[in-house]
Parts: structure tokens; sequence; C-alpha cells
């Protein structure tokens, strides 16, 4: 196998990135937090590569946008995945840590990243790691609303994400600077809030002293995304 095509997508107002993985050989795929903004151009794409998706996959209920993976279940008979711990009942799949997805000749591994919050879930697949909000190219995801936890987060990073191979590929699903992927070694060097001479004391100092804005679509956003993307509040 030559590996999987990998497709990078953006959605600027939330500064979110979709991911869609194919098996070239196989013509199957999985798409990974789409954005109900820009889900009919991932739609298209997916049309346009002739491929069947068979997972419409969410790393965790997010806080800034709705999600596209309702419409992508009904439109292409995707099955829904999200974390066990989300509470999102309308899934056809509850992932939980350790467990395999199969597409075309590829698993994706399962990884639960709790802290920015419980249901936090990262995603690897050949040599790629899609790490959600709980690992971002030198940053991580706020720990102050949805269950969040400093603790949580540095042990996800630093027992789980960081004890994958350096050359792993890291995709999150945010970036504000305009990376597009980085690395687990460049990140336990170079990520400022979470490098390896960063104890968890210090880690907890930072995240307690952000006082970030209230995320904006919050309030219609988390039931959005409770429903399955499908029920839009008003």
């Amino acid at each position: 196998m030559g590996g999987i095509d990998l497709y990078q997508l953006f959605e600027p107002k939330s500064s979110t990135y979709t991911y869609i993985l194919v098996d070239p050989s196989a013509r199957e795929g999985v798409i990974i937090d789409s954005v109900v903004d820009t889900v009919e151009r991932d739609l298209q794409l997916i049309k346009e590569l002739g491929v069947k998706i068979s997972h419409a996959l969410e790393t965790h209920v997010h806080a800034d946008h709705i999600t596209g993976a309702g419409i992508v279940r009904d439109q292409l008979g995707a099955k829904y995945g999200v974390s066990k711990h989300s509470g999102v009942s309308c899934a056809d799949l509850l992932v939980e840590d350790g467990q395999d997805l199969v597409f075309g000749n590829y698993k994706i591994k399962v990884m639960e990243t709790p802290g920015h919050t419980d249901a936090c879930t990262s995603f690897l697949c050949d040599g790629k790691v899609f790490t959600g909000d709980t690992l971002l190219i030198r940053g991580c995801g706020r720990t102050d609303f949805q269950q969040g936890s400093p603790h949580k987060l540095f042990n996800s990073v630093r027992n789980k994400l960081f004890n994958l191979p350096d050359d792993t590929h890291v995709y999150p699903a945010h970036d504000y600077k305009g990376h597009t992927r980085s690395t687990i070694g460049l990140e336990k060097a170079f990520n400022p809030r979470l490098n390896l001479e960063i104890s968890e004391e210090k880690f907890t100092e930072i995240m307690n002293n952000l006082n970030l804005p209230h995320p904006k679509q919050i309030d219609q956003a988390v039931p959005g995304n409770m429903a399955c993307g499908m029920k839009q509040p008003v």
C-alpha cells in the first residue's frame, strides 16, 4: 500500500480543519470534523473523488461550530462516530479507547485524549494523528469550560500522544496562525505549553490564567452538536 490520500479543508469562521482520509485502492474513506457551513463543499469533493465514506467522525462535541456529520450521514450513509463520553444519543458509533475503525485496507486507532472536554478523541491512522483540540500546533485547547481539566489534558498529551513516534504527523482540529501540520517530535520540543521542559504545575498555571473570551457560538453549537447537527437552534 502506498498510504492514504489526505485532504485537509478549512472553515474560516471557526478556523476549523476538516479531514477526508481515502484508501485510493479501495475507494473508501472517512471524514473527520466536518462543519455545517462547508459541508456542501466536502460533499462535492467526495463526489468528485468517487469514494464511499464509511464514517463521519468527531474529535469532540465542538463549542465553536455545528457539525456537518449528520448531513454526511444522511446523504452518504456514513456511520456517525463520537466518543462514548459525549452523551450524543443520536450517534451510530460511540467510540472508545483502543477501538479500531476500518475503512478500505486501513484501520483508525481510537485514542481517548480528554482535557479540553471529556469526549475529546484523537484518531491515529497511517502515521498521522488527528488530535482535535487536545494538541494544537504549538498550543492546545482551552480547559475552562465543557468539563475542561488541565490535569487531564496534560496527561493525555504527555502519556498518550507524546508516546507516539516522533515522526508521527500531527493534524489538529484548528489553527489560528496558518500552520497546517506538525509532528510529535516538534511539539515535544517546541510547544510552549506542553514541551518536555514544562511541568504539570506550570501547565496548570498557564491554562488557569489564559482569560479567554467565551466562545461566540457555544450556545448554538453545543446543543446543535448534541443533536448530530441536524436540529438547528433558532
